[in-house]
């Protein structure tokens, strides 16, 4: 179990994340109009595993906008982000923001997620959700970069998320 903070108050996140350069746990998340996407739908491409709590805050909107910006340019390199919003919100948030570099997956039938990843947070008012937390795998779901972010309120290390697929 890790902690990490909820503007400065402390919070339990269970599971670990997938260590640098182990093999990424699969998955099976909601996608667009409530299909089941797996781990294996990306296969072949690198990724990125921006995962949040809710796009309804200001750090989580943020970071989907960052790294639609971002890991867009890159070849070969998928961002996933990942909450418990419904995929209607997903689709909402970015169709009004113009992003069409992520996708979006949600945790609605998949919470086994949060504990395979190490991003469950256990206790507090956001009980139930998922930490933030970036990781990051190659076209091989080999694990090449993860990061739990300490504070939940502060934004990931994009550069050193990113770095690892240049």
């Amino acid at each position: 179990m890790a902690q990490v903070t909820l503007k400065g108050n402390p919070v339990q996140v269970t599971g670990e994340l997938p260590e640098t350069g182990s093999q990424a746990p699969g998955f099976s998340l909601v996608g667009e109009g409530l299909a089941d996407k797996t781990l294996a739908d990306y296969a072949g491409q690198r990724k990125v595993l921006n995962i949040f709590p809710s796009v309804d805050t200001p750090t989580c909107a943020k970071s989907v906008r960052e790294f639609n910006a971002r890991a867009g340019k890159l070849d070969n390199t998928v961002v996933l982000c990942i909450s418990a919003d419904l995929p209607f919100a997903q689709g909402r948030f970015c169709g009004a923001e113009g992003l069409e570099q992520v996708k979006t997956l949600s945790t609605l039938r998949g919470r086994e997620f949060l504990d395979a990843y190490g991003v469950a947070i256990a206790d507090g008012p956001m009980a139930g959700l998922a930490a933030r937390a970036v990781v990051v795998l190659d076209e091989n779901d080999k694990v090449l970069h993860t990061e739990l972010v300490g504070e939940i309120a502060d934004e990931p290390d994009y550069d050193a998320a990113l770095a690892v697929l240049s």
